[in-house]
C-alpha cells in the first residue's frame, strides 16, 4: 500500500467497506454470513483511477477480516487476483471456497 493511504481509516458502511480520499471513494461490496465475509465487487471513483486506492481498500479489508477472525470468500475478481499475487493472504480464505485451489 502506498504510504499516503496508510492513515486513512477503513469504514464499514452498510454493505461495503470503504476509504475516502479527498471526497472520493474506493470500496468493496460484501456480504457477511456468520464467520465468513464474501467480497463481491471492488470499485473506485473515476477520480482515483491509477492512484493505488483500490489496492489500499483491499489490503485494509483483508486486514479487517483477519483481525476479526473471519474467513474470506473472494468472489470479486480484483480481490481474487490480489490474493493470487500475494499468496500470504490465502491464510484467511475459507478452504471450502470453490476457487481455493486456483489461488
Amino acid at each position: 500500500m502506498k504510504p499516503e493511504f496508510e492513515n486513512i481509516p477503513l469504514v464499514k458502511a452498510g454493505k461495503r467497506f470503504e476509504i475516502e480520499i479527498n471526497g472520493h471513494f474506493a470500496f468493496i461490496d460484501y456480504r457477511e454470513m456468520g464467520h465468513q465475509i464474501a467480497l463481491v465487487h471492488t470499485e473506485t471513483d473515476p477520480e482515483l483511477a491509477g492512484t493505488g486506492a483500490a489496492t489500499a481498500v483491499v489490503e485494509k479489508t483483508l486486514a479487517y477480516i483477519e483481525e476479526n477472525q473471519k474467513k474470506l470468500l473472494p468472489f470479486c475478481p480484483y480481490v481474487f487476483a490480489y490474493i493470487k499475487k500475494h499468496p500470504e493472504w490465502k491464510r484467511i480464505v475459507d478452504e471450502r471456497f470453490e476457487g481455493y485451489d486456483k489461488l
